[in-house]
């Protein structure tokens, strides 16, 4: 199968989906965490120079549960707990990628990597450019992002598009648990510093996953649901809320085509673009500030490459600009949700 075909995004998406259903006939239901923690065991017993490194991930099992059973498969050697000292043991998993390691560094919460953040963007995402191809950098920062729950303003942030930011990263968000094993995967054998970001409140989630080995490519977006009224782009825990609006206006004959992005960077445009001249209409839903982020970026591509197909302006959905509140209530407000986007894709058809 060659020529057209494999040009065509929508195609492409779902050949891959053919493809991966062909080669891995049976399915099993996993909750998220178990998902992470069978991609990270696979790839650590095809691969002794990979390990993991964090607060609480050994003795423990993971502050989430998310490496259940490795330290006793792998041992103290290579599933390692650490001091509360993020740019300590960042630091030490970025040089060990330059002695042939590839480490798998667990922050218990992205807030926390803000202390290592300097490692981060000053050293892995730089490492390869400035040895002038020497060192290639292969390490996956991990570990859950955005609100939580009752978690207050500092431990309910989502740090997406600050990472996406720096050339030299990769940044991948998973909303399920077939994706979160296949990215993972796929990020654990690149090449360079991918920032895999999850959620508290995913971990738990249940969901079919394929037996056997599989892997998804970074940068390549999911059509999780066809469409022909408007698309709606999301990513992470929040695309619930899509997918409940888009239940929603089926009922009333609106019918949403959904893209999940996967990776935020490198991102699909042509995934999206594609979609948009398909709908003319475009809502975009994510769990984060509103200034300078994720969905500002796609605003930006999309009117200039597919401006003549839109029929409405661009909509999009974010949290309120101001750090996160404590209050169940206040943080109900604070957060989209699907009502958000049945508002959002009412406007842009003019209903």
């Amino acid at each position: 199968m060659t020529g057209s075909l494999l040009n065509s995004t929508y195609n492409s998406l779902f050949l891959r989906a053919f493809l991966l259903k062909i080669r891995c006939k049976n399915m099993k239901t996993l909750q998220f965490r178990q998902a992470i923690a069978e991609a990270m065991s696979e790839e650590m017993r095809r691969d002794e120079s990979i390990y993991l490194m964090g607060e609480e991930v050994a003795e423990y099992n993971g502050a989430y549960k998310a490496s259940k059973g490795m330290l006793e498969e792998f041992g103290e050697k290579r599933v390692i707990d650490t001091p509360i000292s993020e740019l300590g043991f960042s630091g030490i998993g970025v040089g060990s990628t330059m002695t042939g390691n590839r480490p798998i560094i667990e922050f218990m919460t992205f807030n926390f990597a803000l202390v290592g953040i300097d490692q981060i963007i000053s050293n892995a995402a730089k490492i390869r450019q400035m040895s002038g191809g020497q060192f290639p950098c292969p390490i996956v920062f991990r570990g859950p992002t955005g609100s939580a729950g009752q978690l207050g303003a500092t431990h309910s942030q989502a740090f997406e598009s600050w990472y996406a930011n720096c050339p030299g990263l990769k940044v991948v968000v998973p909303s399920n648990p077939a994706d979160a094993k296949g990215l993972l995967k796929a990020a654990i054998r690149d090449d360079d510093p991918v920032i895999f970001m999850e959620s508290e409140q995913m971990y738990g989630d249940k969901g079919e996953v394929p037996e056997g080995e599989y892997t998804i490519p970074l940068g390549v977006a999911d059509l999780r649901r066809e469409g022909s009224d408007v698309t709606i782009v999301s990513f992470g825990k929040i695309i619930k809320e899509a997918d409940k609006a888009a239940d929603e206006l089926a009922k009333n004959g609106i019918s949403c085509e959904i893209i999940d992005l996967r990776t935020v960077k490198p991102l699909d445009y042509d995934a999206i673009v594609t979609s948009v001249k398909k709908t003319n209409r475009l809502v975009i839903l994510e769990e984060a500030w509103p200034f300078g982020n994720v969905s500002t970026e796609i605003t930006y591509h999309v009117q200039e490459n597919a401006f003549d197909y839109l029929d409405a302006p661009i909509q999009r959905i974010n949290t309120a600009d101001t750090p996160a509140p404590y209050s169940p209530v206040l943080l109900a407000e604070w957060l989209p949700n699907h009502e958000d986007v049945i508002k959002a894709v009412k406007k842009v058809l003019y209903k």
